[in-house]
């Protein structure tokens, strides 16, 4: 009789995936052709336009705006506002073939010491209830440049899934009186079969019900729900670790396309009430999903399904 197919559930999002049993794929099945980069005369990030191109620019094709207000109004049964927030890009380095796999401990400190500083501008703002910064490698993933930037959004609400996200967590923790988060480091670190990496401020694993093959989570080991109140000596620690899971995924998957979404707690200033228990309940992190040949796909809205387990993903990562 043939074994079935595993199906998992994701105790923060409720979501579930299927897992597929005996899977014969390997790292090399999933592998996507490197792409190569734009021609740096073309490229409007590039040193020697750095009149037009500070640290921190605006997107030049920004949607939403800063300054007005939001007019929040109903249209019948419907509702909406004004487009009003902030669209930026982050320029990670003046050196346009740099990669994220040649970005030293340094120059990767200093980007998310910037991550750091824009949301804590940002969130002065009552209009805005979130700040969400994420960063695309390759087309595959949806950049729009090769030169090294990340992108950061501040809206005046909140994205849909970080919304379940702290739903999650916050159930989680009524019935519980624990942050979920926390519970799952226990948890993987008790278990160490979807572990890639261990150091002292951080743990580096695969995700139990992840949406993508090798989808890797960084979580602090200090419970803090808000990225923007990071210590300098974590943020150190932090840059070592990204460092260290860039030059697993190149070595693995062959510079991989992939998303990086920090993972943060929401603007508490114009709905203290709400967030009360935030706190407590939420814990901040990252999200590496690379953009992969044969990845998980999503089936009828309600399921995803992975062609490679994530036990089998953390140990081709924690091994090479």
């Amino acid at each position: 009789m043939s074994l079935t197919h595993e199906l998992r559930n994701d105790p923060i999002l409720g979501r579930w995936v299927i897992v597929t049993r005996n899977s014969s794929t390997s790292p090399s099945d999933h592998i996507t052709e490197r792409e190569m980069p734009d021609d740096p005369l073309t490229c409007p990030l590039c040193a020697g336009k750095e009149s037009d191109t500070p640290r921190v620019i605006p997107d030049f094709m920004s949607l939403l705006r800063m300054d007005g207000d939001l007019n929040r109004r109903g249209v019948g049964m419907y509702d909406k506002m004004e487009g009003i927030g902030a669209s930026e890009i982050i320029i990670e380095s003046p050196e346009h073939f740099l990669t994220p796999w040649e970005m030293g401990m340094e120059q990767v400190t200093k980007v998310f010491l910037t991550y750091k500083e824009r949301i804590l501008e940002l969130e002065k703002d009552p209009r805005l209830r979130y700040v969400l910064i994420s960063k695309n490698y390759g087309k595959a993933a949806g950049a729009s440049y090769t030169h090294p930037h990340s992108y950061l959004i501040a809206s005046p609400i909140i994205p849909k899934r970080i919304k379940e996200e702290l739903d999650g967590a916050k159930l989680y923790y009524r019935l519980k009186e624990r942050c979920i988060f926390c519970d799952i480091i226990h948890e993987e670190e008790r278990m160490a079969e979807r572990i890639v990496l261990r150091r002292n401020d951080f743990v580096v694993f695969c995700p139990f019900a992840p949406a993508f093959p090798f989808e890797i989570w960084i979580m602090p080991r200090r419970h803090n729900c808000a990225f923007q109140d990071v210590e300098s000596e974590e943020l150190k620690e932090l840059g070592i670790t990204i460092i260290t899971i860039m030059d697993k995924l190149k070595r693995l998957l062959n510079y991989p396309p992939y998303n990086l979404i920090l993972h943060t707690a929401p603007n508490r200033i114009p709905r203290r009430d709400h967030w009360h228990t935030l706190g407590d309940d939420f814990h901040w992190h990252i999200e590496i999903v690379p953009r992969l040949i044969n990845t998980g796909f999503e089936w009828t809205k309600g399921f995803y399904i992975l062609t490679i387990s994530p036990e089998e993903g953390a140990k081709y990562l924690r091994e090479v």
